[in-house]
C-alpha cells in the first residue's frame, strides 16, 4: 500500500473516518529501508476483504497517492501489476512507479515483491484471519525508496502515508461490507 504500493505504497491520516478502532501502524527505519507493520480487525466477511484486496484495477479509486493500478498479467494465483502514484509529505512530492509480482493464497494471504520501477526494494504480505467481529487483517512489508529521506522526517513521512493508505483500505472494506448486508 503503498498497500501494495508500499504494500502497498503502498499506506492513513489518523483523523480519517475508520470503523476499525483497533487499527495500528508501525514503521521503523532499518538503514535506508523502512519496515512496516499494520493491523486492524475489520467488520466484514473474509470474502469482502479478499474482494477489496484483489481489486487491483480499481485500487486507485480509494487508495490515496495511487493514481493508476493495472493488472498486466494474470496466471492462476500469480498476478503482475503496474502501479503509479506519488509519495507526498508537506510540500515534497516523489513520483512512484512500481511493477509488482503478486502471489495469492485465496482468502488467506497475498504476498508481493517489486520486480521493476523506481523503488530499490519493496515487498509485502497481507494475512487474513477470521476473528470475532470480522477479519483480522495484518500487513508486513519492507520498502527502500530510490530517493533520500532524512532520518526523522523520512520515518514520519512513510508512517503518515502508510496510515493514510491502510485506513483507506479498511474503510473501503467496511463500506463494501455494509453495502452487502
Amino acid at each position: 500500500m503503498w498497500h501494495r504500493f508500499v504494500g502497498a505504497l503502498l499506506v492513513i491520516q489518523m483523523g480519517m473516518a475508520c470503523a476499525a478502532d483497533d487499527m495500528a501502524v508501525d514503521v521503523k527505519r532499518k538503514g535506508d529501508s523502512f519496515v512496516i507493520g499494520a493491523t486492524a480487525t475489520v467488520a466484514a466477511p473474509s470474502s469482502v476483504v479478499w474482494e477489496v484486496l484483489t481489486d487491483y484495477d480499481h485500487l486507485a479509486r480509494f487508495i490515496p497517492g495511487l493514481s493508476r493500478s493495472a493488472v498486466q498479467i494474470r496466471a492462476a494465483n500469480r498476478v503482475q501489476l503496474e502501479q503509479t502514484g506519488e509519495a507526498r509529505f508537506f510540500v515534497f512530492a516523489y513520483p512512484i512507479e512500481v511493477r509488482l509480482e503478486v502471489l495469492e493464497s485465496p482468502r488467506e494471504s497475498i504476498s508481493s515483491r517489486r520486480i521493476g520501477g523506481n523503488l530499490k526494494r519493496m515487498s509485502g504480505r497481507y494475512d487474513l484471519q477470521v476473528a470475532q467481529g470480522g477479519v483480522r487483517l495484518r500487513y508486513a512489508g519492507e520498502l527502500e525508496p530510490d530517493f533520500a529521506l532524512p532520518p526523522l522526517i523520512g520515518t514520519l513521512a512513510v508512517r503518515t502515508m502508510v496510515e493514510e493508505q491502510f485506513a483507506a483500505l479498511v474503510s473501503e472494506i467496511e463500506r463494501r461490507a455494509s453495502l452487502a448486508r
